[in-house]
């Protein structure tokens, strides 16, 4: 995903005529961390709100962002704790200006924590919304989502080969070299040698199963103090295997820089999520060998450095492949962890 091209200024009061007495502007600054979309901090003479400019192409059209904000707006109702877009004079939550989509929510105090920052007790508590997130989506999106009962293959061995050998080629002709180049080429290398030999354990196809947040993970979650605030970014609600994102947000919450997991914190997340969700250990054993086989696939991170010369996600690079070294070779306690 390239970075946007766009970098002028929100059209702050195009945008604030269309409400009913937001006050006057005082200042709007960038304060989100996304590598997608762009937030501000919009100070008016009537308070602080959060400015929402929607970018990232496969979500920003009209009418994909409107179904977010009546889905938050309905999960608002239900108590879980989210932000919901401020409606205009005319009641619409999403402004077309200058063909960008804007959106205006209540800004939210709060800060983002990693899993390291927080206890056992917090690990649970996580796992729990989680569980509540998809249960309640489950209630407010209304019949079933026809991709319900579409497949999602996995990854195909034989194409990440041929990836590895493209993003190999472009990390040594790079010049000059650095030692981010140095560590992509070592894990390129390690990759390709643990794919061939777990090439044979590729899961099958599953079933896409139910909506989900579709990104949930540190910078996507606001606490005050020890209590979630508000989850926001719902750009990827869709449907997928629901359990697969249980799994794919504790691998980003509780990586530890080395690479490794926080297993005892990921033990009181599952359960918590399990109780909620309602979901078993056998779904979750399964959808921790396809969020594994994921991991040991992808390569987005350097198809970002070298193919679209993005390097804004090049500090996650080091634990997230190291992650999928260490995962393969604690396989079972990881499994154990999530199912046991």
């Amino acid at each position: 995903m390239p970075r946007s091209s766009a970098t002028a200024a929100p059209p702050v009061s195009a945008l604030l005529r269309r409400y009913d007495d937001p006050g006057e502007p005082l200042s709007c600054e960038p304060v989100t961390q996304g590598l997608l979309n762009r937030g501000y901090r919009l100070a008016t003479t009537h308070g602080a709100y959060f400015l929402k400019q929607h970018l990232d192409a496969p979500t920003a059209d009209r009418d994909t962002i409107v179904r977010q904000h009546r889905a938050t707006q309905r999960l608002h109702d239900l108590g879980v704790p989210v932000a919901p877009p401020l409606a205009d004079a005319e009641g619409r939550t999403v402004a077309v200006i200058g063909g960008h989509c804007y959106a205006l929510h209540p800004w939210v105090e709060g800060r983002h924590r990693g899993g390291a920052q927080l206890s056992t007790a917090g690990s649970r508590r996580l796992g729990a919304l989680l569980g509540l997130v998809h249960t309640c989506l489950e209630q407010v999106m209304g019949p079933q989502d026809p991709r319900a009962g579409q497949e999602h293959s996995s990854a195909d061995p034989d194409e990440t080969f041929r990836v590895i050998d493209r993003l190999l080629a472009l990390a040594r002709a790079r010049r000059p070299r650095d030692a981010f180049d140095e560590l992509a080429e070592h894990r390129l290398l390690e990759r390709r040698r643990l794919l061939a030999e777990h090439s044979h354990r590729r899961p099958p196809p599953a079933s896409a199963g139910g909506w989900v947040h579709g990104d949930f993970h540190p910078l996507n979650l606001l606490y005050r103090g020890a209590e979630p605030a508000a989850i926001i970014d719902w750009d990827r609600l869709g449907v997928q295997p629901r359990a697969e994102e249980a799994v794919r947000a504790a691998a980003i919450f509780f990586v530890q820089p080395a690479g490794g997991l926080e297993l005892a914190k990921v033990r009181a997340y599952a359960r918590a999520y399990r109780r909620a969700a309602g979901a078993d250990a056998e779904e979750l054993a399964a959808a921790v060998h396809r969020v594994w086989w994921e991991r040991l696939n992808d390569f987005w991170i350097l198809r970002w450095r070298y193919q679209l010369h993005d390097g804004r996600a090049d500090p996650q690079f080091p634990a997230a492949s190291a992650l999928a070294v260490w995962w393969t070779r604690e396989y079972e306690a990881v499994c154990d962890a999530f199912a046991g």
